[in-house]
């Protein structure tokens, strides 16, 4: 058995304002730094408590190698990258609001709201492919860590793919469990010969944070326009 903490990144600019940032290598932001080294604290205080880390994988994206950092300090341990465990690319979408996409492609926003998962962005990769992408990044990681207990930091789009495969949920379904910024979320994987099965022990806990987390939603807030 594996046991993977999927943890998203921390807070970017374009995450208060709802952008969609997609492979776009935005940084994370003052208040995602803090998050970040939070996080970093809790993984150092959980070693000294006996917990034990093998290893750090991340996407290669900045916000998530910037999240992974204080937690490799902490432990000592090297990220390893990999461009798998990236987000969803939303090509011709990305570095805009969904007010913005609703304007400027307006036949694509509205397919993209039936929730299809077939549908692709212009230039962009489809929740499908998204899907089964991710968990065949999964596939050399757990190969490597057949008895381990590691990280993942990645994205809101990489860990709503591991909830939907670790309970079976369809890729239309609507979402009903957060996805929040340095958010640690626990799954156990185990490997029988071809077959993967996961189970989620822990979802979507802040206890580093003081404060609440930010979710993973792309719809605009009054609060986000300001």
């Amino acid at each position: 058995m594996t046991q993977i903490l999927f943890i998203r990144h921390g807070e970017t600019a374009w995450n208060r304002i709802k952008r969609i940032q997609g492979h776009i290598d935005i940084p994370l932001a003052g208040s995602g730094i803090e998050q970040a080294q939070l996080l970093g604290a809790r993984f150092a205080h959980e070693r000294q408590a006996g917990a034990r880390l093998d290893a750090i994988w991340s996407s290669d994206l900045m916000r998530a190698q910037q999240t992974a950092q204080p937690i490799a300090e902490a432990l000592g341990l090297s990220p390893q990258l990999t461009e798998g465990l990236r987000e969803r690319n939303y090509g011709a979408f990305q570095g805009h609001d969904s007010d913005e996409i609703a304007d400027r492609f307006p036949d694509e926003y509205a397919h993209w709201q039936t929730r299809d998962p077939g549908f692709a962005p212009p230039e962009g990769e489809s929740q499908r492919a998204f899907y089964h992408r991710v968990l065949h990044a999964l596939e050399p990681i757990l190969a490597k860590h057949p008895d381990g207990r590691i990280a993942c930091v990645a994205h809101g789009g990489v860990l709503d793919c591991i909830y939907r495969f670790a309970n079976g949920l369809a890729l239309d379904a609507p979402r009903a469990w957060p996805l929040l910024n340095t958010s640690v979320n626990v799954v156990d994987f185990e490997r029988d010969g071809a077959a993967t099965q996961a189970r989620v022990l822990a979802w979507g806990d802040i206890a580093h944070l003081p404060n609440a987390s930010a979710d993973d939603s792309l719809k605009r807030t009054p609060e986000a326009s300001r």
